[in-house]
């Protein structure tokens, strides 16, 4: 379901892995190789339509959403919340939805908070509740409560450089959350909810 998450989810969380079972056999390095390479040439979407959602398969529509929505996005980053908000509330939940599948899948909730992401996070309870994933939607809305008590502690050494955010995750309380958030996937489809949705709300997302 989009390249992105579909190969972190494959990975998993870079930061808790050990490098020894990173290790991946020939087909599977030739097959991540193929689908970096489709990834790279796909076709992006500046304008959806009706018949563009519904003739792509449910592996590749919320790549195909998502790519336009971050058609929207201004070229200065840092207007970025400022436009996201613009956006009806559908299109909200798919973008950010993604963004948190894509960073704590990478690196956790922590690498979630630290990243610009993170300007997002008091937001995810009532997107995830949205599109129906409420279990998802309790366990962010638990791991934002441990942010904001804890947020001291959980920040207190990152100081904007990557040896001192990898130190950061050291007794990090939001870490109990991570393998929560994998497991889950287990009990509730999370990006079968989002494509669901994504049809079923179909008119929110077309641009003509």
């Amino acid at each position: 379901m989009g390249f992105i998450s579909t190969l972190l989810n494959f990975l998993g969380c870079s930061v808790q892995t050990n490098k020894k079972d990173k290790k991946l056999s020939k087909d599977t390095q030739d097959q991540i190789s193929k689908s970096i390479e489709d990834f790279k040439n796909r076709s992006i979407h500046k304008e959806l339509t009706a018949q563009i959602i519904d003739t792509t398969s449910d592996d590749n529509l919320l790549q195909v959403v998502f790519d336009n929505l971050s058609e929207q996005q201004p070229t200065d980053y840092k207007k970025e919340y400022q436009t996201v908000m613009t956006w009806n509330k559908p299109q909200q939940a798919i973008y950010m939805i993604w963004l948190l599948e894509a960073e704590v899948n990478n690196g956790g909730y922590n690498q979630f908070y630290f990243n610009s992401s993170g300007q997002f996070y008091k937001h995810l309870p009532d997107v995830l509740k949205l599109v129906g994933a409420d279990k998802f939607a309790d366990l962010t809305k638990r791991a934002n409560d441990i942010y904001e008590k804890e947020n001291s502690k959980i920040t207190k050494h990152q100081d904007g450089t990557l040896e001192c955010f990898s130190k950061s995750y050291d007794d990090n309380p939001l870490n109990k959350f991570d393998d929560e958030f994998y497991k889950l996937y287990d009990i509730e489809n999370l990006q079968q909810i989002q494509v669901d949705f994504i049809r079923k709300h179909k008119t929110e997302f077309i641009d003509k």
